[in-house]
């Protein structure tokens, strides 16, 4: 198998290659010294034959009987047949980075980095196959599996509260859920069966496992991060930004994530992971309606989503829309990023040197709203063609909305379309619904895509998958997300569908007769790659 090259999220990047009995995973760029072990780690991934798709049945019992399987070396994903764990990891040198704080976090780091690469392979089959019960009826109609990999307690996770911690973390699960009858930690009892499902991974947070590792006070890199996340510590340094700040003197990498734009996803002057829980509920009412409390949206200019596209080659990424007299620089990662030719410590970085992702190239958000808008195309359906006061008074409008945000879609950093987030509860949309249809926490959207470059069934397919895989995200308690297009926009309606929405219904607004059209996130599997 030839090495890969696996894109994280907050836009660093692994070299996965192939080695004996599985896979090593080299965090790119952190090999400052050129190190005969190269920062990263690897791992043992096998898989167990005709454990997938059949399932033989006892003929006099009437139960399942598992059938005789093999173990064999990994070549593709099976449906539940494959067995991974991490048999050593090879640390930076200590003179660059100190070591990590709390050695489970950097362990959990790799796991998901893990999964993450393994979660972008071809999907296995997933219809399941029972010997004299169901080898009968063609493929598509027998029943559907969850993808899933075993986590074997061996090598790294041997050790005594590692898999219970990652277990708490919630990168792994267990259908055995008692607490067990052994008192004796050493045996293991109870964490035999571990496993991580697709479904599991894609609604779990990255923030909660991505960070940095601290730079040692003798390294060539700083220790700062220039873009401090969101909540930062109120001191007179946090405020201050300017180009001497500019990212890229540290070097890009799994632990030292290259500087977004300010308080991106993924960066932290702390060196911690930037995950923070919902707040608990408080109600309060807006406009005779009882809902919970919203938090505060991301800033102006703030990317809150990016992740790397393998079927696009790009990365996609959402930000809030700006006011600003200028368009927001893009400083997340981006596809087509120069070459690391750069020696360590020569004071010129990636970060530094011109390119798309920091070149403030494209008009400001308002003048982008005045182009899509007055687009024929777009105006039959959003109605909002006119000169410029036109769409900045929408754009101010639609910052100053207590249950929605705006939002730019971004492909490589470009600008492609305009989007509103909304809370369904107080939105428009829950007057014409009853009590039952959405819960406190249920969100829509509305869409629309301005640059005919970056239009296609694919790409629509992607950024509406996205869409809803951040609403996952952001907050455990959403259930459902729901849309409501124009029934004659039929188009749209067929994307969704595709993306796995239903139609449940059509609602009379006073200006458009709507498709209701839903996605649960019980019937959620994973974004479009």
């Amino acid at each position: 198998m030839a090495p890969s090259l696996v894109h994280l999220p907050n836009g660093q990047t692994l070299t996965v290659s192939s080695v004996f009995a599985g896979f090593a995973f080299k965090a790119n760029d952190l090999n400052i010294h050129n190190s005969a072990f190269p920062p990263g780690w690897t791992i043992i991934i096998e898989s167990q034959d005709d454990l997938d798709h059949e399932v033989a049945v006892d003929e006099q019992e009437g139960h399942d009987v598992p059938r005789k399987s093999h173990t064999r070396r990994y070549r593709n994903p099976t449906l539940h047949g494959d067995n991974l764990f991490i048999s050593s990891i090879s640390n930076p040198s200590n003179t660059d980075f100190k070591p990590a704080t709390s050695p489970t976090r950097q362990i959990a780091m790799m796991l998901w980095a893990t999964l993450w690469w393994y979660f972008h392979q071809p999907k296995p089959n997933i219809h399941i196959t029972t010997k004299g019960l169901n080898d009968h009826i063609p493929e598509g109609g027998r029943p559907k599996g969850d993808w899933r990999i075993n986590i074997k307690r061996e090598g790294i996770f041997k050790g005594r509260h590692l898999l219970p911690k990652l277990e708490r973390m919630g990168i792994i699960t267990s259908e055995d859920s008692c607490v067990g009858e052994s008192i004796d930690y050493r045996s293991g009892e109870g964490w035999m069966g571990m496993f991580a499902s697709q479904r599991g991974f894609w609604l779990i947070d990255p923030r909660i496992f991505l960070f940095t590792l601290s730079p040692t006070m003798h390294s060539p890199f700083p220790g700062a991060s220039p873009y401090p996340s969101r909540p930062g510590s109120p001191n007179r340094d946090s405020f201050a930004f300017s180009k001497a700040d500019a990212p890229g003197d540290m070097p890009p990498g799994l632990m030292t994530p290259q500087a977004q734009s300010p308080g991106g996803p993924f960066a932290s002057g702390s060196h911690l992971p930037t995950y923070y829980p919902p707040p608990p509920t408080i109600f309060t009412f807006t406009n005779n309606i009882r809902h919970p409390i919203r938090q505060k949206p991301p800033a102006q200019g703030e990317t809150f989503y990016t992740r790397y596209i393998p079927s696009v080659g790009q990365f996609l990424s959402f930000r809030v829309a700006s006011l600003s007299h200028k368009s927001p620089a893009h400083r997340g990662p981006v596809s087509d990023s120069t070459p690391n030719f750069l020696p360590p410590g020569s004071g010129v970085t990636q970060g530094s040197l011109p390119s798309i992702a920091n070149m403030t190239i494209s008009p400001n958000d308002t003048d982008l709203l005045h182009t899509w808008m007055n687009d024929p195309r777009v105006d039959a359906l959003f109605g909002m063609a006119g000169p410029r006061p036109v769409q900045e008074k929408m754009l101010r409008d639609a910052l100053n909305t207590k249950h929605s945000f705006p939002v730019i879609g971004c492909w490589d950093g470009k600008p492609f379309g305009y989007f509103e987030l909304y809370w369904v509860k107080e939105d428009r949309l829950g007057r014409y619904l009853s009590s039952h249809d959405y819960g406190n926490w249920d969100r829509g959207f509305h869409a629309l895509v301005g640059e005919q470059e970056f239009r296609g069934p694919h790409r629509v397919k992607v950024w509406m998958s996205a869409l809803v895989h951040f609403c996952w995200l952001a907050d455990p308690r959403t259930e459902r997300v729901m849309l409501e297009p124009r029934v004659d926009n039929t188009k749209f309606i067929n994307y969704l569908q595709d993306v796995g929405f239903y139609k449940e219904r059509e609602i009379a607004f006073p200006h458009k007769q709507a498709a209701l059209m839903k996605i649960r996130r019980e019937g959620w599997e994973a974004p479009v790659l």
